[in-house]
């Protein structure tokens, strides 16, 4: 089985509508804040990749909605690797709180240049994430 990164964060009230639960669309900043630390944590940089005009954009997504947050609870963003090419990876993201899983996501991420065009990876971050598959 693969390695699981998990982000812990808090909801603020900046996070809640009217009544006091998490926006739907929060969750998918959470989950951008997961999957950019679970590649910071390999080693890959976004800034520096986009400063060579190379690029992770999010080409698909499949959310379920399974529970919700409140206004200061803890939730831990999980984020596994479970396929890679090489120009696209998918992974499979989860949101938890208190031990229950609120969200569940598949997130499939293509890798382009500046002209918008699938770019192959490269080696070296093709093998820090095939160390994670």
């Amino acid at each position: 089985m693969t390695e699981v990164h998990d982000l812990s964060l808090r909801v603020y009230y900046e996070n809640t509508d009217f009544s006091g639960i998490v926006y739907h669309a929060e969750y998918l900043r959470f989950l951008e804040r997961g999957r950019t630390e679970f590649l910071r944590d390999l080693g890959i940089q976004q800034q520096q990749l986009a400063q060579e005009k190379r690029y992770f954009v999010v080409t698909h997504m499949d959310i379920a909605f399974k529970g919700a947050a409140t206004m200061d609870d803890v939730i831990v963003v999980k984020t596994q690797l479970i396929a890679l090419s090489r120009a696209q990876l998918t992974l499979q993201q989860k949101v938890v709180g208190e031990e229950k899983i609120l969200l569940e996501a598949i997130v499939k991420l293509a890798f382009i240049n500046e002209e918008k065009r699938p770019q192959r990876l490269s080696n070296t971050i093709y093998m820090a994430l095939s160390e994670h598959l």
